[in-house]
């Protein structure tokens, strides 16, 4: 099969695996975002995630993650959703961890694609990806087509606004390669003003991680959040989605079709007495499965007090 009718199939292929979109790039070093994440790291913008120090030559170039590699192929799976808990004044998870651990979900399809395309294309050598190795997966999804980076960082379709999870497959075959799109954010700072804890410089297009609420709530680890940041997490537990959710692009998102992803029975009832009184025990059957391990049973227990709910407030929901 020539390279125009392989990159045909691939791509008709990953759409009946449930993928949203797929571009393809020539796998090269990174030049240019290697000299802003050298920057981004030596202002410590993030935060304690020492680990990005880490593999900087992979980060920058996928030639050292799959040797002799030719093509990243880049992939995005919808997960919007705007299902809500059924209480407002509950505390509130990211959309993307309504659901299945989505590491999970989404290379079960990588490795079907990958073995699909090795009977149509021969034996080749490659990996897969979903936010598990020193990828830098929004830059190469900007660099295959499949969107900008906008304002708050976050990839951005012009058709089908920021909520989805980016996945890559990058290996040794050729194919056709798609062409970066122009930027679409305009004069608009929405995302900027209402980030509630300023994490998003004022220009836009770069996130100190040691201010945003995502960070605090799933990747930090101490004992107690910074007092500086008390009042400003707006009852985000776990993950924030403000600024997605004030992005006019996401105007055109659409409800997702992955059965995975849809919410444990138990959790869109779940009431604030109820994440105030949370066991162990519940947490681990309402998020077996979840990206929510993630932070841990004691980390979403310190998130919650975080919040500071009053339990007044909490009594006249009981009532």
């Amino acid at each position: 099969m020539d390279t125009r009718n392989l990159t045909q199939w691939l791509k008709s292929e990953a759409l009946k695996q449930g993928f949203a979109f797929v571009g393809i790039s020539k796998a090269t070093a990174l030049d240019e975002e290697a000299r802003y994440l050298e920057k981004w790291l030596s202002e410590g913008r993030h935060g304690a995630m020492k680990y990005m120090e880490n593999h900087f030559d992979k980060r920058i170039d996928p030639r050292k993650l799959v040797e002799g590699a030719r093509s990243v192929i880049s992939l995005m799976y919808n997960y919007y959703t705007d299902e809500k808990p059924s209480d407002p004044q509950a505390p509130k998870i990211s959309t993307y961890a309504f659901g299945e651990d989505y590491h999970q979900v989404i290379k079960k399809k990588l490795w079907q694609l990958m073995a699909d395309l090795k009977e149509k294309a021969g034996d080749f050598q490659g990996r897969c990806f979903v936010d598990s190795a020193p990828v830098m997966e929004r830059d190469w999804a900007k660099r295959s087509g499949l969107g900008w980076m906008g304002k708050n960082t976050l990839l951005i379709h012009p058709k089908a606004g920021s909520f989805f999870f980016l996945a890559e497959i990058i290996l040794d075959l050729e194919f056709e390669y798609d062409t970066a799109m122009k930027d679409y954010c305009g004069t608009c700072t929405r995302c900027i003003d209402a980030c509630p804890t300023d994490a998003i410089a004022k220009e836009g297009y770069r996130l100190d991680a040691g201010k945003c609420i995502s960070y605090f709530t799933i990747e930090y680890r101490g004992e107690s959040i910074p007092e500086d940041f008390q009042g400003q997490f707006d009852q985000w537990m776990f993950g924030c989605d403000i600024c997605q959710e004030v992005c006019p692009w996401n105007r055109f998102s659409t409800r997702h079709k992955e059965p995975a992803f849809e919410p444990h029975p138990e959790l869109m009832g779940m009431r604030v007495s109820d994440w105030q009184e949370l066991t162990e025990e519940v947490f681990a059957e309402l998020f077996k499965k979840s990206p929510v391990k993630r932070t841990g049973f004691k980390g979403l227990q310190r998130n919650i007090r975080f919040l500071g709910l009053p339990s007044e407030k909490i009594t006249n929901d009981q009532a």
